[in-house]
């Protein structure tokens, strides 16, 4: 398993505190029991962090035409038509993937296209679960013109543990669904606005995989 670069720093800045609290306790403090306990939970600490910075490669299999896959691995927990305020300004369903403190927290882009814009929200720092955190919470708006002509638009959101949210997209490069588009330290959720004609494969409650998983079917576009 491969770790991401969000992680490097973080981890091995965790690794010095770490060591510098764990070593004084085996060399002065007695019974041996107690820096066993600290050194114990140290390791879990240290484990989970890595955890949140795992980064696996994946390919998607299967036809690419007019699919949308998820960004972020997690679970649905919203699939609703919309009113998208603050780039598009149009009616769209807004498909939201939540995810937890285990979940890959790398991001990937849900089509192949080319990417428009990207624009930065500041916010709050409300529990991302809230449907109002799209809105109201740190975010970062990507929007990708789509091989079909059809634009999509990718919210990041912050929630009350992630704080820090990198987005890698620029404008006016091309984007694939096998690429990152960014990364949550330590995890929120995602929200994707799709067109009213795009066909939803997904439903509330749903687990996808980033990258992997289709999640919704863009319309054929006349020509």
């Amino acid at each position: 398993m491969k770790l991401h670069r969000e992680g490097t720093n973080i981890l091995v800045i965790l690794l010095a505190i770490l060591l510098v609290i764990n070593i004084p306790g085996w060399m002065f403090i007695r019974p041996v029991a107690i820096p066993v306990v600290f050194s114990s939970i140290s390791g879990i600490l240290f484990l989970l962090v890595l955890n949140f910075f795992r980064s696996p490669h994946r390919k998607f299999e299967g036809n690419r035409e007019r699919v949308v896959v998820s960004s972020v691995d997690g679970k649905v927990v919203t699939i609703e038509r919309t009113y998208e305020s603050e780039v598009l300004h149009r009616d769209m369903i807004q498909v939201s993937v939540f995810m937890n403190v285990v979940n890959v927290h790398a991001n990937w882009f849900p089509v192949d296209g080319t990417v428009e814009l990207v624009r930065h929200h500041s916010g709050r720092f409300m529990a991302a679960y809230l449907p109002k955190s799209s809105t109201e919470n740190e975010r970062s708006t990507v929007v990708i013109r789509a091989d079909n002509g059809q634009q999509i638009l990718v919210r990041q959101v912050a929630g009350a543990v992630a704080r820090r949210i990198v987005t890698y997209a620029e404008p006016g490069e091309k984007c694939s669904i096998e690429e990152h588009l960014g990364f949550i330290k330590f995890g929120s959720r995602v929200d994707i606005y799709l067109p009213l004609d795009a066909e939803i494969l997904t439903t509330i409650g749903a687990k996808p995989t980033g990258g992997k998983t289709v999640i919704a079917r863009l319309a054929p576009q006349d020509k």
